[in-house]
């Protein structure tokens, strides 16, 4: 990923405020050429600064009101087949590999506690998992943000420019 500039930072805080913003728009906001605020994300897009364009689904639109996090501990040497399996199972949303104790850590939405056991089942089914561990969640207290570290960096890149059009969330 190449250096974020403070007109990469600018831009990427417009896109936090509305994230449905065109590029014209995003220009206007910003006093930038409608051509630099494409090339800029074109660019930001090759870097691999945006995590993904579509939309986030609230699976409890899909009947999944309840979600749980699964530690699985596994045989390392496994680890690739495990993953591939686990990726056919659609109600894991998204898993990560962890140090420490724990070998994964599964996101799962289901129906009802039957779901969960049924979900927690199969993963237990593939073969190198030797256990897992399961942690209904509760609420979501704190969702996915990035606007505060986003703001952070900004501040440490130095002062703010007005001129290249710093962003306001009440604008």
């Amino acid at each position: 990923m190449h250096s974020l500039d403070r007109v990469d930072l600018q831009l990427l805080r417009a896109l936090c405020v509305e994230p449905r913003s065109t590029f014209v728009a995003l220009a206007q906001r910003l006093g930038l050429s409608r051509n630099t605020v494409q090339a800029r994300m074109a660019r930001l897009e090759e870097s691999n600064a945006f995590l993904a364009f579509d939309r986030r689904i609230n699976p409890i639109a899909l009947g999944h009101p309840l979600t749980a996090f699964i530690q699985v501990h596994l045989q390392q040497k496994r680890l690739s087949q495990i993953v591939a399996e686990l990726t056919q199972i659609p109600e894991i949303v998204q898993a990560h590999g962890m140090s420490g104790s724990t070998d994964l850590l599964v996101l799962v939405v289901c129906t009802d506690a039957d779901d969960l056991f049924r979900i927690d089942g199969t993963i237990l089914a593939c073969e190198g998992v030797d256990r897992t561990e399961t942690s209904l969640a509760m609420g979501e207290l704190i969702p996915y943000r990035i606007t505060p570290l986003l703001d952070r960096v900004t501040r440490e890149r130095g002062p703010s420019n007005r001129a290249a059009g710093e962003i306001d969330d009440e604008a």
